[in-house]
């Protein structure tokens, strides 16, 4: 069964990166995380470390990592690394980073390249350098969840935690991603062209 161990933040959001990395980890069957402040940016941490989400909200990527001008610097590069167990029973670990750069007027985001570490049937351990979206890909299918549900139900933002009260055409699309209705829609079309053949052969050999 997959499952998420241990999750290492620095410079996301209050996480300084002067720090050294904050280490959570987490335990079976349940963790319970209690406290006044960052309770929400873990829930954030994981879901950009699964996803590749960011928090809603415009200049969403910008407010996602320790300003820079808190600790008076021009730019600040933020680092995750979450451990998990992929549904096989392997033990991976992916890495993100991202970079926050403060210019005159303005503050751009940028994501970097990250990597997924695991080790092969010898022992060795391999590092493999991934492009975000591919990772975005990757990480689901590793974990045995669809994307729609770790978004929208596993790691679902308190700000966007009332979706289903959404009006209709936004909440078909939502519960159309989560239950992969087009895919089973696609199935059933495929099924009805593929009735419709063999009665044409059927009627070929009467």
């Amino acid at each position: 069964m997959a499952s998420i161990n241990k999750l290492s933040v620095r410079g996301i959001r209050s996480f300084s990166p002067e720090d050294a990395e904050q280490v959570l980890e987490f335990y079976m069957p349940l963790t319970v995380i209690v406290g006044e402040c960052g309770k929400t940016t873990i829930i954030e941490a994981l879901k950009f470390a699964v996803c590749g989400a960011l928090p809603p909200g415009k200049n969403a990527g910008q407010a996602f990592v320790h300003d820079p001008k808190s600790i008076g610097s021009t730019s600040v590069k933020a680092n995750l690394k979450l451990r998990f167990t992929a549904h096989g029973g392997k033990s991976m670990v992916i890495v993100r980073s991202m970079e926050v750069t403060q210019k005159k007027t303005t503050m751009t985001f940028k994501q970097l390249d990250g990597n997924l570490r695991t080790v092969n049937n010898t022992g060795e351990r391999i590092a493999m350098s991934h492009k975000c979206t591919e990772l975005d890909r990757q990480i689901p299918l590793m974990l045995g969840v669809s994307k729609a549900i770790l978004e929208n139900v596993v790691f679902c933002h308190q700000e966007d935690a009332s979706w289903p009260l959404q009006e209709g055409a936004v909440l078909k699309k939502k519960f159309d991603d989560i239950f992969d209705s087009t895919r089973y829609t696609k199935a059933l079309d495929v099924f009805s062209k593929a009735k419709k053949e063999y009665v044409l052969k059927a009627k070929d050999h009467k």
